[in-house]
């Protein structure tokens, strides 16, 4: 972390602008205040409690939005309402009108981006990912480095060109795929 980073960090734990990073932390530490955020991403507007607790009794009971049970949703509808929602408000990331049952997020919601990196079960991060790119690329380069056929008939300019265009084809997916995930 860079000396200006560092100093930022710690200043927004203490000079009152926006939240500290304990309440991002606090909101963020709950999977469903997570999914919240993510469904009003997506959304773009302003959406509907029963909107949101219906697509999140989807994703936690791993079914489509139809196949949801009137049981599921009003127990994530409960939850949303009596803890979730409030303490998101109450951190300043979304508006939640509670008896218009109506929720949109905040400019404050655009903080979370610097703490929330979505990864979906079926990824791996990308630092186990480059970690594992470069004991390939170091394994190759053993091989042929000693000689181990079949990677001693190539040159040295070629290992270097091949870890090259693997480490930037990875940069560039990796800077998609953090586009990607961005909340504002």
């Amino acid at each position: 972390m860079t000396p200006q980073l560092a100093k930022q960090a710690a200043s927004s734990d203490t000079d009152g602008e926006g939240p500290s990073r304990d309440e991002v932390f606090t909101a963020l530490s709950n999977r469903r205040r997570r999914n919240v955020i993510k469904f009003l991403k997506a959304s773009g507007t302003e959406a509907r409690v029963r909107d949101i607790a219906e697509q999140l009794a989807a994703w936690e009971n791993d079914v489509e939005i139809p196949a949801v049970t009137y049981k599921q949703r009003k127990r994530v509808y409960t939850a949303l309402h009596q803890s979730h929602l409030p303490k998101l408000a109450a951190s300043g990331f979304i508006d939640y009108e509670s008896d218009r049952g109506l929720v949109s997020l905040t400019e404050e919601s655009r903080q979370l981006e610097v703490y929330l990196e979505i990864v979906s079960e079926n990824e791996i991060l990308w630092g186990e990912y480059y970690a594992g790119l470069a004991v390939v690329c170091g394994l190759l380069a053993v091989a042929g480095w000693t000689g181990t056929a079949p990677f001693d008939t190539v040159s040295g300019y070629s290992y270097a060109a091949l870890f090259a265009l693997l480490f930037g084809a990875s940069g560039l997916v990796h800077r998609t795929s953090t586009k990607r995930n961005r909340l504002g």
